[in-house]
């Protein structure tokens, strides 16, 4: 029925997804079967069975947490980058072990460098959300978030600016305004 459920369309439709999350949120134990289509033949469905773990990993990780080695495997090489972009969406939501995060931080810093915007974008972010907890990354953070803002695309430019202020109030526990300071 959830395979059903996110078939059909094109790359640019979530097929029925909005009801498939509902149905999921109903009976949690359905994560498993998302998490199985996640790993379908047909990209589309895969696509938006790893869009659904995403999403609910954000609401509700522990959900999602025992499925979690997805992210690092087949589909973070995928050549389909609109399932890159999940992954590398998802991938800062967990907790992972030295060498899970090893994977995790090595898929990131991969996709920094992504043809894609989106996935470049969301890749830094969530290698900075790492960088939180491990500072060995910052240095690299930052130089990157100087890459994007003079890479003269609007979109890295408001990620990098987004990702200032969110790693700023960390640190000092207030948000910066436009001329009150940055990192880096």
């Amino acid at each position: 029925m959830l395979r059903t459920l996110l078939s059909g369309g094109d790359r640019r439709s979530i097929g029925r997804s909005n009801r498939a999350l509902e149905l999921i949120r109903a009976n949690p134990s359905r994560v498993s079967a998302i998490a199985e289509l996640a790993q379908d033949a047909d990209w589309l469905i895969a696509m938006r069975a790893v869009d659904l773990l995403e999403k609910l990993a954000r609401q509700n990780p522990e959900w999602v947490e025992p499925h979690k080695r997805i992210f690092l495997g087949a589909l973070a090489d995928s050549d389909k980058w609109e399932i890159r972009l999940q992954v590398v969406r998802a991938l800062a939501l967990f907790g992972w072990t030295p060498t899970e995060q090893k994977r995790a931080v090595e898929i990131l810093l991969r996709d920094v460098d992504h043809s894609q915007q989106f996935v470049k974008a969301w890749a830094l972010d969530s290698l900075a959300t790492f960088a939180e907890k491990d500072k060995r990354l910052m240095p690299i953070v930052r130089h990157l978030l100087r890459v994007f803002e003079r890479s003269g695309s609007k979109a890295l430019t408001t990620r990098a600016k987004r990702i200032r202020e969110r790693l700023s109030q960390a640190v000092t526990g207030v948000p910066i305004g436009p001329t009150n300071g940055s990192l880096g």
